[in-house]
């Protein structure tokens, strides 16, 4: 029955896939933690114009996958479909200009409606990390650098690339986009329709378009690099050079390029094949005009966002971290005070399992699923006893604990 089926593009997270994820999740807040981002959250939702500004009337985000509506005050709404605009907004509603460098570190669901394929949903979920009020490349540096150390912390760095380029500044990209709008112009009648309308809001991303017709055309366009001045390119040795200080190698590819105008200097992808074909897990770059273009004050900011199921996908199966003691009551007399003693032992800091029924079988073999690292059974002969049974579960041996010492036998296994 379809309705008893989640919607298209979304999953329902089981404890298995759940493990995996917030693991990645909460290794990206220890390691950013390390670095000195706090963590903070926007809103899910936020006036669409918040996400039209900043992400380009034109991208295929906002024609496309963003999930907007009206609201019953009749105001424009838009589920985010990522973290950067809702977190520039925050800065600014905030006056966190005072206090600028700002160093936050997000994670959460982002929404956005694309065809579903291996490891991207239209509900899935991000981690990110921007540095806000830094205008030098020290900046963009430690950014990479939280990437890198979290693929490696996640045991996938030697699965990825970290690839990098220079958008150059403001002054260089105004010049580039005269040449490279020169060069597609003569080449119009090749052109898709989608890269036609780019060509006279953002040609740089004709460079991102999956045309054979367009890719055949830019494969001669002319590159940025060709084009940097003077304070471009020492800003992009800079970043070269400080990732090779501290141990990031990175490839050089002139054609990673961003298409809105906000964007500069320095943009970055890690990216994988292991996930089919080759792609971005971790990707980001320094956006030094964004806020201005929202309404605020210019102020220099650099970030990055990774998809975390992408990346739950690339570490595999987490084992459950909490191996509890299993509670195996037999007879209604033996649950009555299972349920005490289990109540006990929860309240002075033990994870404890209570098996509801079953013969001592099926117990045992719940207590195998849930990973138990010991068994604590009660039946008649125990109660008589003020007693119980404790089997570890590792080895099999077991042994007779009078009730008033079970909570300091059981230490053992904390």
């Amino acid at each position: 029955m379809a309705s008893l089926q989640p919607v298209r593009g979304t999953h329902d997270l089981l404890p298995a896939d759940f493990r995996a994820q917030r693991h990645v999740q909460d290794t990206a807040a220890e390691i950013a933690l390390r670095y000195g981002f706090e963590e903070a959250t926007p809103p899910i939702f936020e006036f669409t114009e918040v996400f039209q500004r900043t992400l380009g009337e034109t991208s295929d985000v906002v024609t496309k996958e963003m999930y907007t509506f009206d609201d019953r005050g009749g105001d424009s709404i838009t589920l985010r479909p990522e973290f950067t605009a809702g977190l520039a907004r925050a800065f600014m509603s905030n006056g966190l200009q005072q206090s600028v460098p700002v160093k936050l570190f997000a994670r959460g669901p982002v929404f956005r409606y694309e065809r579903p394929q291996k490891g991207r949903l239209r509900q899935f979920h991000q981690v990110d990390v921007e540095i806000l009020g830094v205008p030098g490349p020290q900046a963009d540096i430690e950014v990479i650098a939280v990437g890198a150390h979290l693929l490696r912390e996640l045991g996938i760095a030697d699965d990825v690339v970290l690839q990098i380029n220079s958008l150059g500044d403001p002054e260089s990209r105004l010049a580039y986009r005269d040449t490279l709008v020169a060069y597609l112009e003569g080449h119009k009648d090749k052109l898709s329709e989608e890269s036609l309308t780019r060509l006279e809001k953002n040609p740089l991303r004709i460079f991102d378009s999956k045309d054979e017709g367009d890719r055949a055309v830019m494969v001669d366009a002319p590159l940025l690099h060709e084009h940097l001045n003077d304070h471009s390119r020492e800003f992009f040795e800079t970043v070269q050079n400080g990732l090779e200080d501290i141990g990031v190698a990175s490839t050089f590819n002139p054609r990673l390029v961003r298409g809105l105008d906000y964007y500069s200097h320095t943009a970055f992808e890690f990216v994988t094949d292991t996930l089919g074909s080759q792609g971005a897990v971790l990707a980001g770059g320094r956006y030094d005009g964004l806020m201005e273009q929202m309404g605020g004050r210019p102020t220099p900011g650099i970030g990055w966002a990774a998809g975390v199921e992408r990346l739950a996908m690339m570490v595999g199966d987490i084992a459950a971290a909490v191996h509890p003691i299993a509670m195996i009551p037999m007879g209604a007399e033996a649950a009555r005070k299972a349920m005490i003693i289990a109540q006990d032992l929860r309240n002075a800091g033990y994870n404890v399992d209570l098996g509801y029924s079953g013969n001592m079988g099926k117990r045992m073999k719940r207590a195998d699923k849930v990973g138990a690292v010991a068994a604590v059974i009660i039946g008649d002969d125990e109660l008589a006893r003020d007693a119980a049974t404790v089997r570890n579960m590792s080895s099999g041996e077991q042994a007779e604990v009078p009730l008033q010492n079970l909570g300091e036998h059981l230490t053992q296994y904390r």
